[in-house]
């Protein structure tokens, strides 16, 4: 939780260019994460190919968005995949003693589409709607996006465990997640919503806390993405569980006292991310 809201926290309290180096190190530790984890289940790929595409990634949305060109972020990131298939394909040429060849670049080129592209949606909606030098603080709409994904989805996080563990009885999917209940998901939509509507009756209180005066949220608004981002939260959850049940891992890690690893943390944002940028992208911006 402490993660993920310094993630947040610092859109505040950093320079543009600090809040890159935030999200470069989270992604290239989650990145990391990721690879061990396969790693230690004899499953092969290449770690640093990951790594570097993770990084590449971030940094050309963030270069790009708050550069003289803006609206190539979109091709630079393309051509950050890009680049990342051809390096795995090649990466495998002199390995003569991989008995697992297509394991390995299929290992590589998920990790990269899991962790750092679905990640980099953090960069975009910090980033996205007003281009800043990177010695200035973030734009506040993209201060208070990032504040409200974290909120809305950690929000369901707590829910879901606080009435799955004192309600809990029917199983969500156990061969997935033993620990997880309906009754949990329905708490944790619950308190996904409850926070998403609590942001716009802040905002009508206080507007001055949005971008530009107001974000731009509606109740409507408000009302559909607590739903969806809750679910999407929930999603993540279960993606990252199914992947360490797959490789038989407990936690991704060990950086974060009592979670587990960096991709615990952030596991459910995810898929949240994305949801909130082309939601608010789509239909509020």
């Amino acid at each position: 939780m402490l993660l993920v809201a310094g993630l947040a926290a610092a859109g505040c309290l950093l320079p543009a260019l600090g809040g890159w180096v935030v999200l470069v190190l989270l992604a290239a530790a989650a990145t990391l994460e990721y690879h061990e984890m396969f790693a230690g289940a004899g499953l092969p790929s290449f770690r640093y190919v990951g790594l570097a595409c993770g990084v590449a990634l971030i940094s050309a949305t963030f270069f790009t968005l708050n550069g003289p060109t803006p609206a190539r972020a979109a091709d630079a990131e393309v051509l950050v995949l890009f680049l990342t298939v051809l390096a795995v394909m090649l990466r495998q040429f002199p390995q003569k003693a991989n008995p697992q060849p297509l394991p390995t670049m299929a290992f590589t080129v998920f990790g990269a589409m899991y962790v750092p592209f679905l990640f980099n949606f953090i960069t975009k909606l910090a980033f996205a709607w007003h281009p800043v030098p990177w010695y200035s603080r973030v734009d506040r709409r993209g201060v208070w996006l990032v504040f409200y994904l974290v909120a809305v989805v950690k929000a369901t996080d707590i829910g879901a465990y606080v009435v799955g563990s004192a309600f809990g009885r029917h199983k969500l999917f156990p061969r997935i997640s033993p620990a997880k209940t309906w009754e949990g998901v329905g708490g944790g939509i619950v308190f996904g919503l409850g926070m998403s509507l609590a942001f716009w009756m802040l905002e009508r209180a206080r507007p001055v806390w949005g971008a530009g005066g107001a974000s731009g949220l509606r109740m409507r608004d408000a009302a559909i993405l607590g739903l969806i981002l809750a679910a999407s939260g929930i999603v993540g959850d279960l993606v990252e569980s199914q992947i360490k049940r797959a490789v038989g891992a407990k936690d991704s890690g060990r950086m974060v006292p009592g979670i587990g690893g960096v991709l615990d943390t952030i596991d459910s944002l995810l898929v949240g991310a994305p949801v909130l940028y082309f939601y608010w992208r789509w239909f509020v911006a």
